[in-house]
């Protein structure tokens, strides 16, 4: 995806459509040529490599929390209607085993209020919310490692940059080669490292919203759950 990304914006940024009259054979010759990405970025320097890690880093995070969010969003659509049954009924047991043995955040957060069944709505209501808090910093872990990575990611990118163009007039000052051919090929290749760092922490911030958006999906499905087991226990024992 990352490659597929940077040699979209390289052969855009390389695309020339000059005038087909006043085009000259050694100008078609430039047209013609390709910069090929992975030549790119091997020349784009060593700062290509912690910026790979954070790539693949980010990518690796953002595929385990999806999974995990997935999985703590779903829940069979029946779970609440059968605590309404079972508490309606007066069968405690059957409503904390249900609860108990439902793999859902949501499910541990009733489980919770049923355990504390007989205390006031305030104290079950407390401590179903502490038990809320709770699944949602294990659902948030490792999303601040996303957020980091799209911050740094563009510092990397620009140091990178920044890198070579000193080296580039280094060498300039060394042999005295002013060109606008030899300061072009030192910039263009070390700009590399900036298009790759500001893509990657694109990248990172997309999935940082994306994830936190489907966390906020799993809290309302959390908090409506909740509301639901309060009023069930505000309703009369068949």
């Amino acid at each position: 995806m990352f490659l597929g990304i940077l040699s979209f914006i390289t052969d855009t940024l390389l695309q020339s459509k000059p005038d087909s009259s006043a085009v000259s054979a050694g100008a078609a010759t430039v047209v013609e040529k390709h910069l090929s990405i992975l030549d790119l970025l091997e020349k784009g320097g060593v700062l290509m490599i912690p910026l790979g890690v954070l790539f693949v880093i980010a990518v690796f995070v953002f595929m385990e929390r999806y999974i995990t969010i997935a999985k703590a969003g779903r829940l069979q659509d029946n779970f609440m209607a059968m605590i309404r049954d079972h508490i309606s009924q007066g069968n405690i047991t059957a409503a904390r085993s249900l609860s108990k043995n439902t793999n859902s955040p949501i499910a541990r957060v009733i489980d919770k209020g049923v355990q504390r069944i007989g205390k006031p709505i305030d104290a079950i209501e407390k401590s179903m919310e502490n038990v809320g808090k709770l699944e949602m910093y294990k659902l948030e872990k490792n999303l601040v490692i996303l957020s980091i990575i799209a911050g740094i990611a563009p510092m990397f990118g620009f140091l990178g940059t920044i890198a070579g163009m000193i080296q580039t007039f280094f060498n300039i000052s060394q042999t005295s080669d002013i060109t606008l051919s030899t300061i072009a090929e030192g910039i263009y290749v070390k700009m590399v490292t900036s298009a790759s760092g500001l893509i990657i922490g694109l990248v990172a911030y997309i999935a940082y919203s994306f994830l936190n958006a489907q966390i906020d999906k799993v809290l309302n499905k959390m908090e409506v759950a909740s509301a639901d087991f309060i009023d069930i226990l505000q309703e009369p024992i068949r």
